[in-house]
């Protein structure tokens, strides 16, 4: 394989000085002047150890890594057999001339199937993959700004792989596989799935989306009016007319109890590379479609009064495991309907070749590895009382040199917008990140707290839980209010209700260029302020919401107000002086540059102080049973992000097992954050907690760095 130059060489002096610390650019020009060299003369110049490493923006096409170790290629794609999938990979030069091959960690168990087994060194990680169990194969660790590499040369050289880079693009081409006989059986009451292979193959494996109910059937009519019941002629009986109201409840949205219908199954889908035997297709073709009337399901029973009962007819046929094996593009698609409280458990072994799929209740593995110094991963079941939770979680040494703590956004140019994630981190080059507080999906705006480096970019409301923190490992949480004052020349005073929110209320709100380029009003007939070095410059008056964009000065802010709030702005005319008081409650906050607001607020001291109504979140909200997530101090002063799954057979923990199962895991202080769909966890690439398909698009979430790095502005 031919050595190939970095595609950095075309970089400018100037995107070098905005993408890497002052400090660093002597050594870049350096770096480039010896690449310049290299590029007219034809001869390699590379040196081990005479280059500091560079961190360059995430706008760049390519992950563009320089190290000591001499990067001579890096992206962020790799093409595996033809197929593309998103992941960091980097070529370094080795002895001899040699060049060495690097996938992230997360790439590697993402796209191989290439399991990590627990660790407590960075730089060595076992791994298991067609391989055996007592000696699985070594892999060196190589760790960079936002990522963990793992060499692979070796590996890819047993196992015949043809490797080929390309720019951005890493083109890796394993053997195609034979899958020669699937098996199905039971290993006492785990349901089994044994996949035979000629010889080891990449893998993935993917949860589909959630199945969509069907609505039910709508009864016939009925004619005799004697079976009609007289009370729904009474109007007092019928249900009023719901209006939605102008100003919306930032509670999350909870439905009301419903008739329990057995949950559907969900569906994964195992891809292998490789082709299978012509029999195990028409073994596992998929079942012909009945015809509509026959399509009854469990939820269905007894709708018809003229139909069977259960007792005559089996309504609840089990969906069998496998759906279907179809092949497209050569590759092998495994299709299973797996019952609600259960997942695949996949592994492979070798000689001969397997890949294993166990459905189980409990299928998490547990995992501990250290990733970085001061940041371990760690995965395991925790048990409180008899139910047992899936807990995935970051451990963090918040007084590592190396590790800084920053609340990140979807959009860093504005507050208005969602983003999965697993893209918000990669774009702000943060090693891992967890998902954070609550926001407005319709309208993608926060409803909470965010400050960053002692500047309030959105205020919080309802007075809920909230945790603040600074640089040199110090935290604190409690339930918070900022109080924000608007001071005129005639010492009037006002109070703004909220800044830069999409929490709408009436009274007086500000809007910041923290905010955007414009403010599109959220309610009719606002009065707005443009607010210019602080004077007012002009009055606007709104007609209906979301009709007309007002820029927001670069050097002001605008202030709004709704309903009654109108009346308090009459008397301040163009041409006034303003001023601007705040101060965060408790004061304690104050102290803090950075602070992230969701809630509930869990734990205090040690003890559970959870009380969702003060916080104004809906019983039914506490009560749920749903997959959160969480953050929290220990002890020995390790903070802690956590991912809490469902249980073992059964949906996620309510909000007092949440807090409960913190104060389980050694928790001193701990706030829910946003959960459900949101929760997410990720860590050097990838999502460590669930299918990134699965997760929704969130506004923000709180960014775990490995290193000093320049603020985006």
């Amino acid at each position: 394989m031919g050595k190939k130059v970095n595609s950095c060489l075309s970089l400018s002096i100037c995107n070098i000085m905005n993408s890497c610390n002052y400090r660093c650019f002597k050594d870049s020009l350096s770096l480039l002047l010896l690449f310049g060299l290299f590029f007219f003369s034809k001869q390699s110049v590379v040196s081990a150890n005479s280059t500091p490493e560079l961190k360059l923006s995430s706008e760049s096409n390519s992950h563009s890594v320089l190290n000591r170790g001499g990067v001579v290629a890096s992206g962020y794609q790799i093409i595996l057999n033809g197929k593309k999938f998103s992941g960091a990979w980097l070529q370094r030069q080795g002895n001899k001339k040699s060049t060495l091959t690097y996938l992230s960690d997360g790439a590697l168990r993402q796209i191989f199937g290439i399991d990590l087994l627990s660790s407590r060194k960075p730089a060595i990680q076992p791994v298991q993959w067609f391989s055996s169990f007592k000696q699985p194969l070594i892999l060196s660790g190589w760790l960079t700004t936002g990522y963990r590499y793992l060499d692979i040369t070796n590996l890819a050289t047993s196992k015949g792989w043809k490797i080929q880079n390309k720019g951005n693009n890493l083109s890796i081409y394993t053997q195609s596989a034979n899958i020669e006989n699937i098996i199905q059986g039971k290993q006492g009451n785990i349901e089994q799935v044994i996949v035979d292979l000629d010889h080891p193959t990449p893998w993935q494996i993917r949860q589909e989306a959630p199945r969509k109910r069907k609505p039910l059937p709508q009864l016939p009519k009925l004619k005799n009016p004697e079976l009609k019941n007289p009370k729904l002629k009474n109007p007092e009986l019928k249900n009023p007319k719901l209006t939605t109201p102008k100003i919306t409840n930032p509670t999350p949205k909870t439905q009301k109890d419903k008739p329990k219908l057995p949950p559907l199954n969900r569906d994964w889908t195992i891809t292998l590379h490789g082709n299978p035997n012509p029999s195990l297709l028409k073994r596992y073709a998929p079942r012909p479609v009945l015809p509509s009337f026959l399509q009854l399901n469990s939820s269905q029973e007894n709708l018809n009064p003229i139909s069977p009962s259960s007792d005559d007819i089996n309504i609840n046929v089990p969906e069998p495991l496998i759906k279907q094996i179809e092949v497209v593009e050569n590759q092998t698609l495994i299709r299973l309907s797996v019952p609600f409280g259960y997942e695949p458990r996949v592994s492979s072994v070798g000689n001969p070749n397997r890949l294993i799929i166990d459905i189980r209740p409990d299928a998490m593995v547990a995992r501990d590895i250290t990733w970085a110094p001061g940041l371990r991963w760690r995965q395991q079941f925790v048990n409180l009382a008899t139910e047992s939770f899936a807990v995935k979680w970051l451990e963090v040494n918040p007084r590592s040199f190396n590790i800084q703590l920053r609340p990140i956004w979807s959009n860093p140019s504005t507050l208005v917008g969602t983003a999965p994630l697993i893209k918000t981190a990669q774009n702000y080059v943060a090693a891992a990140a967890i998902n954070g507080g609550f926001f407005n999906r319709k309208n993608r705006l926060p409803l909470g707290a965010i400050r960053r480096n002692g500047q309030w970019l959105s205020s919080p409301i309802l007075n809920r839980g909230a945790i603040a923190w600074n640089d040199s490992g110090q935290f604190h949480m409690g339930r918070l209010s900022l109080k924000e004052t608007l001071i005129a020349p005639n010492q009037q005073k006002l109070t703004i209700s909220t800044l830069n929110s999409g929490y709408v209320q009436t009274g007086i709100a500000r809007y910041t260029p923290v905010w955007g380029l414009a403010y599109i009003p959220l309610t009719d007939n606002e009065v707005v302020l443009v607010v210019r070095k602080n004077r007012i410059f002009s009055k606007l008056q709104t007609n209906k919401a979301g009709e007309q964009s007002i820029p927001i000065p670069r050097d002001g802010y605008l202030i709004t107000s709704r309903g009654a709030g109108n009346n308090q702005l009459q008397n301040l005319t163009v041409g006034s002086v303003l001023r601007i008081a705040s101060s965060s409650f408790p004061v304690e906050f104050n102290r803090y540059p950075h602070i992230l607001g969701a809630g509930p607020l869990l734990l205090q001291n040690r003890r559970i102080v959870l009380d969702a109504t003060l916080e104004n979140f809906s019983k039914a909200f506490a009560r749920q049973k749903a997959i959160r997530s969480a953050i929290c101090t220990t002890a020995s002063g390790q903070l802690v992000i956590a991912a809490v799954h469902n249980r073992v057979g059964g949906k996620g923990p309510t909000l007092a097992e949440h807090a409960q199962l913190m104060q389980r895991m050694g928790c001193i202080n701990a706030l829910n954050l946003d959960g459900g769909s949101s929760t997410s966890l990720y860590l050097g690439g990838q999502l460590v907690d669930r299918s990134p398909n699965t997760a929704a698009r969130v506004h923000n979430g709180i960014g775990i760095f490995l290193q000093p790095r320049r603020e985006n502005k």
